[in-house]
């Protein structure tokens, strides 16, 4: 535990929790023209959770999910016709300004990185344990794009993929968000890494550490010339056909993704696969969703060592935020874009 700060008291006594904040809000599901700039009140916080002053924000898919309500199974949780919580945002970077009375790993004043939901905010409320210490050799705007799309490619490769030194990765869809990340920690778990990519995205791929890079416009990574001990499937389009001849005779493919235009392509391809792969030497597997702080603890530590760098494409101010989510929607971005509230 970084902190060796002792609160007097679970709230900064220059913080009022009646005051209001600008946040990024939504009245109901759609494009990001159902997204505004308003003034609304701060989160009250439960005895688990702390108040985070943002100082940044992560923008993924899984926030343009939440914008679209899509798949509509994303209702069922988020509210049927329009959001619970109407500030967008999951990702984020900033500081401790209260904490709730059971609350022990954070003390006021600490930075910290992880998910909130509601981060499209000056202010937003973070369970415990999904918050670890921001990485000391990143500003908050870096830190803010890490939790996520980190975590994810942390899982696709360790929980759900298995990975060992030595094996052979492919990362189809190495140029975004959890595709940056799972380049740079298949290479630092030390495997040797093929990135999956559009023609202008091979330079960013190749920055990130990756041995060998594949334009799919020129090469198609499954015409059988080399395979894999494991595939992260990010791009979502592949057939199962072809991740099976990608795949080494006991390879592993994990469907990590496959997201576009609000929506998550493949889902019946990928519990096909799932199905398929108990009558198989070869595994199919899905990637289940979780938040912990211990997945960004060990990002912390690759990071703080120098293994892991954050790719930031654009940084956007909060009142420009709907304008970064016009931006993802067109699925031009490389790496990861950032919130920014505060000046770094």
């Amino acid at each position: 535990m970084r902190s060796t700060r002792t609160p007097a008291s679970h709230v900064a006594p220059t913080h009022d929790n009646r005051h209001t904040m600008r946040a990024v809000v939504q009245d109901g599901y759609g494009t990001s023209d159902v997204l505004r700039i308003a003034q609304v009140s701060r989160p009250a916080i439960a005895d688990d959770q702390v108040l985070v002053k943002v100082h940044a924000a992560g923008l993924d898919r899984g926030t343009e999910h939440l914008m679209t309500g899509k798949p509509y199974a994303v209702r069922l949780v988020m509210g049927l016709r329009r959001p619970k919580n109407p500030v967008l945002g999951r990702d984020v970077a900033g500081t401790v300004v209260e904490i709730g009375a059971s609350v022990s790993r954070f003390a006021i004043g600490d930075e910290v990185y992880g998910i909130a939901p509601g981060s499209f905010a000056e202010y937003a409320a973070a369970r415990e344990t999904q918050l670890a210490h921001k990485p000391t050799n990143l500003s908050f705007t870096q830190a803010a794009v890490v939790p996520v799309s980190g975590a994810t490619a942390l899982r696709a490769l360790v929980d759900a993929g298995r990975l060992h030194a030595g094996q052979s990765v492919l990362v189809v869809g190495a140029s975004g968000g959890v595709g940056s990340y799972a380049v740079q920690l298949a290479k630092a778990f030390g495997a040797e890494v093929t990135g999956v990519c559009s023609a202008g995205k091979t330079g960013l791929v190749t920055s990130l550490g990756a041995d060998h890079v594949i334009d799919y416009t020129r090469k198609d990574f499954a015409d059988g010339t080399t395979r894999y001990d494991l595939v992260l499937d990010i791009a979502g389009n592949p057939s199962l056909t072809r991740l099976r001849r990608a795949l080494k005779p006991r390879g592993t493919a994990v469907f990590v993704g496959g997201e576009g235009a609000g929506t998550i392509l493949g889902v019946g391809r990928q519990l096909r696969g799932v199905l398929m792969s108990a009558f198989l030497r070869q595994r199919l597997t899905l990637l289940a969703t979780k938040e912990r702080a211990s997945d960004y603890e060990s990002l912390t530590d690759l990071i703080e060592a120098g293994k892991v760098v954050p790719s930031i494409d654009r940084r956007f101010p909060l009142d420009e935020a709907p304008d970064a989510v016009r931006l993802l929607e067109t699925g031009a971005v490389r790496g990861k874009l950032a919130i920014t509230l505060e000046a770094e």
